[in-house]
C-alpha cells in the first residue's frame, strides 16, 4: 500500500490575505475533482486534493491570485513545497 502524503494548499490574493485553506482527503469525493480527473485523463483519482479543495472553499466571486502548495517530508517531518498533479494543474488553470 501507497503512503498517504499529507498535503495543504493556500490560497492568496493580491494583497498576500490568506482566502482559504484546502487539504487531501482519502475519503471524500467532489463532482469537480471528478471532473478534472476525468479531463486530465486520470478517471480513478476521485478523491479531493488539497487544490482543488481550497478553491472550492474560495468565495464565490473572488479569484485567488497565489496558490502556496506544501507537503510534510516522509523522513524528517519538514514542510517542503509541493507541485499539483496533472489534475489539479487542469483545475489551476481553469479556475
Amino acid at each position: 500500500m501507497k503512503t498517504r502524503q499529507h498535503i495543504v494548499a493556500l490560497c492568496f490574493d493580491k494583497r498576500g490575505r490568506l482566502l482559504s485553506v484546502g487539504k487531501n482527503n482519502y475519503t471524500k469525493t467532489h463532482p469537480i475533482q471528478a471532473k478534472y480527473a476525468t479531463k486530465a485523463g486520470i478517471p480513478q483519482k476521485i478523491y479531493l486534493h488539497a487544490e482543488i479543495d481550497a478553491l472550492l472553499k474560495v468565495k464565490y466571486g473572488v479569484k485567488p491570485h497565489k496558490m502556496v502548495i506544501i507537503r510534510r517530508s516522509k523522513k524528517t517531518g519538514e514542510l517542503l513545497p509541493s507541485k499539483p498533479c496533472p489534475v489539479c494543474q487542469q483545475a489551476i488553470e481553469d479556475f
